[in-house]
Order: structure tokens, then sequence, then C-alpha cells
């Protein structure tokens, strides 16, 4: 099994991790454009469990959220980017809106988001909580987005 899985697997691997006595961190998002500020959030993550499982927004999911225009990259490539870092152990792309359901079935000891949500502003914070794990909020490196990166270039 690589560090991409396919959602299908996750059950086979949860199973096998929580055997050797592994906790588990997870976070999730689109990351377009991977940039500084997404490197030291994923480093900051994995320092909250043995394992850190990427749920990646595929680009139906990304299309959803943040528009036609977007991603910039294909999920192909934003996976294959994440698994490039030594800090991820694994990526698993989601179609949903919310990774609400994927994090039900992966039940993470630790979950992270950045510091722009709160508990109760976290759509995801409800099933996390209920499955017995907790959320770490991660503020963000200033001046470093996506977004910024975008109109960046669409200024020079």
């Amino acid at each position: 099994m690589g560090k991409l899985v396919k959602r299908e697997e996750l059950p086979e691997l949860l199973k096998e991790l929580r055997s050797q006595g592994k906790t588990i961190v997870t976070t999730n998002g689109c990351f377009d454009i991977l940039h500084v500020g997404h490197v030291r959030y994923l480093q900051k993550t994995k320092t909250f469990a043995d394992v850190l499982i990427v749920a990646l927004n595929s680009d139906i999911s990304v299309k959803k959220i943040k528009g036609p225009d977007r991603p910039v990259n294909n999920e192909n490539d934003r996976a294959e980017i994440l698994c490039a870092l030594s800090c991820v152990d694994y990526v698993v792309l989601f179609d949903e809106s919310s990774p609400e359901k994927l994090l039900v079935e992966i039940k993470p000891d630790v979950h992270t988001k950045g510091a722009d949500y709160t508990v109760e502003t976290l759509p995801e914070a409800k099933a996390i909580i209920a499955n017995g794990g907790r959320i770490e909020f991660i503020s963000f490196v200033e001046g470093k987005s996506t977004t910024a990166v975008i109109e960046k270039m669409r200024n020079s």
C-alpha cells in the first residue's frame, strides 16, 4: 500500500495501524498550490500523533467549494506532491464538500484545522468529538495562502 490510499483500503490500513498501537492525526484541505504555509501546517499537524493522514479534496470537491477556476493543480498532482512530504504518511481523496463522513470512517485521535475555525464553526467537529477525538487549531503563516499566490500571479 503506497502513501495514496483508496477510500475502500482505509479500513484495512486503520486496523493495521491501530494493532501496532499507532495514534492517528488527520487534517483536510485542497492543498492546491503548495506553499510554505501548507508545509509548516502539515509539519505541525504531524507532531500530534504517530501517523498523519491527509484527507484531500478531489477536483470535484474543490470546484464545489472554490468555484469553476479551481483547482489549479489536478487531484493526482496535488496528491503526489503531498505524498512526497516526509511528514505526510497517507493521503486519501474525498468528493464531498466536507470530510465529515470520511473522518467518521477514520476516527482520528486528533484532527487539525486552521485557526480561522472554532469548534462551533468547524462542520466536522461533532463527528470528531463523538468518536473520542480532539481538535487542534493551527495558526496560519501570515500572508501565505493559495489565494495570495494566485493574486500575485494575476498582478504580475
